[in-house]
């Protein structure tokens, strides 16, 4: 009986950090949309400064770019970091 109840309890506690991880998961894909989002809208601008100064275009796009290239990077390394953590209290 008492090993039971102990396989029990670390089966529930699997359980709910499965779903805190599932959530977190969720989050990210939230903020890669907004960001995306956020990308679409600054196109915008610039195509609308585009009119007025030509040489800075260039320049402004790039950055942005490369801003968006390092949070998406940051997210997915978080992802796996969750994941392993995961297999870890499995075994």
């Amino acid at each position: 009986m008492e090993r039971n109840d102990m396989l029990n309890a670390i089966a529930s506690k699997q359980q709910q950090q499965q779903q805190q991880q599932q959530q977190q998961q969720q989050q990210q894909q939230q903020q890669q949309q907004q960001q995306q989002q956020q990308q679409l809208h600054q196109q915008h601008q610039q195509r609308q400064q585009q009119q007025h100064h030509q040489q800075q275009q260039p320049q402004q796009q790039r950055q942005q770019q490369q801003q968006q290239q390092q949070q998406q990077h940051q997210q997915q390394q978080h992802q796996q970091h969750q994941h392993q953590h995961q297999r870890q209290q499995q075994q």
